[in-house]
């Protein structure tokens, strides 16, 4: 009992902060005099308040004393922090229904990107702000910015690191605090964020929608404010938005090393950025080479859009610069496959992870060279080293996880009445963060033509997509409960 009073107590502080980052929306409303300063005023002071009432009831539980209920806290926190940051959108009467309002709100969190509103531009801007503003804290990653105060709160931080991202690349938990792992996180996160921010206002962007597409393509979550996705901005700075949403499918940690000029340590993680960059660039030529001569666009429109879709969909953003539906199946088919691969590990893409995809295919070869060569010994190498047994059975247990929870979405999507090209679409949208799907829901759809149940299993997609199936999964194990 201990413990899930120390859980509740641990919920009851993610709601403060919550509830603190609903307030800073005030602001929009009191600027753009939208009218929606009181449901904003309401949402934060519910979250607020709850997170108060939480955190001091169950004060004294000051330490979690079964580690692996870690896993249950991180399921919790994307629950509990979906719920409550429906409320401005349910408050607001921005949305139809209590579904709608959980959907965008999952959406937004998880950095996912589907869209439940048919008309993104009649929301009041401060409801705009929470929307963009709730991407860029889940884009980094809730659980990381707690991280710092977790070991005074009596949890182990490696342990709720793991539950979060099971996709990270830990390499450096070793030699490295976690703590400071985080910080330099945190700080080139904060960093990208600035400098685009900056380059968006000097290339003519207002401050106001700079600020919203900064929160929303450096998180990989892909939220506009505008219907048409980013179509009527400039080319250049389509193109800088294209370069954010890049930069966010490279892990921190070679990040954080490059712009300290550590360049000893980026070999170790060559391999990674070597497959992202080269998937990218081929992507981004088929793509283009389509448009040219399919489609008969420009050379230079065609690179353009090859470079924004193509990029949009491997950092698993959804950012849409054209309506892809107009496109052929294959092109869509394309940008879902891409998605499902995902960035870098340790980045703010979601999907597979690139580092993962580079194993199992590096796996596929040597069993192919064994079947050739029954004697020899050829193991699965990762930048110069040999890959543990341990990590290339936890890359196939997630493959497996992804692809049974992928098909067993989309089965449930056509039981619920949906088309199967729209239930295939939005299953590989929301498990993999990629946010739009095909059909209806791709391009600058929405899905606010899904039933009810459509957006209730959606929504549970986002989080299994969000914390790689296995950590909610742990929870239904009868050995999880057990004593």
């Amino acid at each position: 009992m201990n413990d899930f009073r120390y859980i509740l107590r641990f919920l009851g502080l993610l709601l403060l902060a919550e509830g603190a980052m609903m307030l800073l929306c005030l602001s929009a409303s009191l600027y753009f005099r939208d009218g929606a300063w009181l449901p904003i005023l309401l949402s934060g002071a519910i979250s607020l308040s709850s997170g108060l009432l939480l955190f001091l009831a169950n004060f004294r539980c000051r330490r979690l004393e079964k580690k692996r209920l870690a896993y249950l806290l991180v399921s919790l926190m994307w629950i509990v922090l979906g719920l409550f940051g429906s409320l401005p959108f349910l408050l607001s009467h921005s949305v139809a229904s209590f579904f709608d309002a959980l959907f965008e709100s999952l959406s937004g969190l998880t950095a996912t990107g589907a869209t439940a509103l048919p008309d993104i531009e009649s929301l009041p801007q401060s409801v705009l702000l929470w929307r963009s503003l709730s991407q860029w804290i889940g884009g980094f990653g809730i659980i990381l910015l707690v991280l710092a105060i977790a070991p005074r709160l009596g949890i182990n931080k490696y342990s709720l690191y793991t539950a979060e991202a099971s996709g990270a690349d830990n390499s450096s938990k070793s030699s490295i605090r976690m703590s400071t792992t985080i910080r330099r996180m945190l700080v080139i996160y904060l960093s990208l964020s600035a400098a685009f921010f900056l380059l968006l206002c000097l290339s003519g962007l207002s401050p106001w929608a700079s600020l919203n597409l900064v929160f929303t393509n450096i998180s990989s979550g892909g939220f506009s404010i505008y219907n048409d996705g980013i179509a009527r901005l400039s080319h250049s700075q389509q193109l800088l938005i294209a370069a954010a949403m890049w930069f966010s499918g490279i892990s921190f940690a070679m990040l954080y090393d490059l712009f300290t000029f550590k360049i000893s340590r980026l070999r170790h993680k060559l391999d990674q950025f070597g497959f992202y960059a080269s998937v990218t660039l081929f992507a981004v030529l088929t793509i283009s080479l389509y448009l040219r001569l399919r489609l008969n666009l420009s050379t230079s429109d065609s690179l353009r859009l090859g470079i924004i879709q193509a990029t949009s969909a491997i950092t698993t953003s959804g950012t849409m610069a054209a309506d892809v539906t107009l496109w052929s199946p294959l092109a869509n088919y394309v940008f879902m496959i891409l998605a499902l691969c995902g960035a870098m590990a340790g980045s703010t893409s979601g999907g597979l992870k690139a580092m993962r995809v580079l194993i199992l295919l590096r796996n596929v070869r040597m069993h192919l060279i064994q079947r050739l060569h029954p004697n020899s010994t050829n193991p699965i190498r990762l930048n110069g080293h040999p890959v543990s047994p341990s990590i290339s059975t936890n890359v196939m247990v997630i493959f497996f996880l992804y692809v049974f929870t992928l098909l067993l979405g989309s089965s449930l999507l056509i039981t619920f009445g949906e088309s199967p090209t729209e239930s295939i679409g939005a299953a590989v949208g929301c498990l993999s963060g990629y946010g739009p799907g095909l059909a209806s829901t791709g391009g600058f759809g929405s899905y606010a033509a899904f039933s009810p149940a459509s957006k209730a299993l959606c929504s549970l997609l986002m989080i299994l997509g969000r914390l790689e199936c296995l950590t909610v999964l742990i929870l239904l194990t009868r050995k999880f409960w057990h004593r």
